[in-house]
């Protein structure tokens, strides 16, 4: 059943705010470097990151996280994912919290890009705050975890997404998608995908298709840890359902953490233990059993 995408982006910019459901106990002290400028020169907007990063020296380099904020693809900054950025940086991971381009000005894949570079500028520039350029995974909600996706997906791939600015360098080593909006199939009418991509889906249901994480499945993709909301009607829980599936059926790890009774927004505000399950995940994907 396809859903009305109009519907979503109200109720994106209420989930992004920052919530409930983070790892207590912090084992780092935690600085941020704020507004770095990660784009080249020349790029058609200047977009900036803040670095969040354990103040304590380890025995290692830290494994990273590249982190993406939801809203539509039109709205909201890194801001919103500031709390969760401190929490992984306290558990040890250095943590880029990016914003991207937003569309209608720029249309899909200009926010793809955005994060095909901030990931070229985390790995070359990130030792400057003890990051392992090698160990580096993503995290995005809503919006934000389909760009996420995308990058694991279409990095290094026969894709062009992969042009020009991407590269198998620049797959992240574990993905992170909450509230994930795999499939574009299953949504129809609205203005958010056609704002989007610039065209409608009965104009253009290929370029739906070519956007859509679920098509993009294949043998050798990165971990994935997907969590959603089982009452989600804004993106049904199926879209994690099919696309974790689909993953299997290319031997990808993935693991689908339900979130019950939550919808869209309280799958962000108050996730139930999720997000100290992707700590967890992203621990034993980047880490393995030597810690981070």
């Amino acid at each position: 059943m396809r859903i009305a995408i109009g519907l979503l982006a109200p109720f994106l910019l209420v989930a992004c705010a920052s919530g409930p459901g983070i790892p207590d106990e912090p084992p780092y002290a935690v600085g941020v470097a704020r507004a770095i400028l990660f784009t080249p020169d020349d790029w058609p907007e200047t977009l900036r990151a803040d670095i969040h990063y354990p103040e304590t020296k380890a025995e290692k380099q830290h494994a990273g996280v590249l982190m993406v904020h939801g809203g539509g693809w039109e709205y909201r900054s890194r801001a919103d994912m500031s709390d969760r950025a401190n929490a992984l940086a306290r558990q040890g991971f250095v943590v880029m919290n990016i914003d991207h381009r937003f569309a209608p000005e720029y249309q899909f894949p200009a926010q793809l890009h955005d994060l095909q570079v901030a990931m070229r500028w985390f790995q070359e520039n990130g030792g400057d705050y003890d990051l392992d350029p090698e160990r580096v995974g993503a995290w995005g909600f809503s919006s934000g975890a389909h760009l996420v996706s995308m990058l694991g997906l279409v990095s290094g791939k026969e894709s062009p997404l992969n042009e020009p600015w991407g590269g198998a360098e620049l797959e992240p080593g574990a993905v992170v998608a909450g509230g994930l909006p795999a499939d574009f199939d299953k949504f129809e009418g609205g203005r958010r995908l056609e704002q989007l991509l610039g065209v409608t889906y009965e104009a253009n249901p290929e370029a739906h298709r070519e956007a859509s994480p679920i098509h993009h499945a294949h043998e050798g993709a990165p971990p994935f840890f997907l969590f959603h909301g089982t009452w989600d009607a804004l993106v049904p829980i199926d879209h994690a359902e099919d696309f974790a599936q689909a993953l299997r059926a290319k031997d990808v790890d993935v693991r689908l953490y339900r979130l019950w009774l939550r919808g869209h927004v309280l799958s962000f505000l108050f996730n139930d233990g999720a997000t100290a399950k992707a700590v967890d995940f992203l621990d034993a994907s980047l880490n393995g059993d030597s810690g981070g």
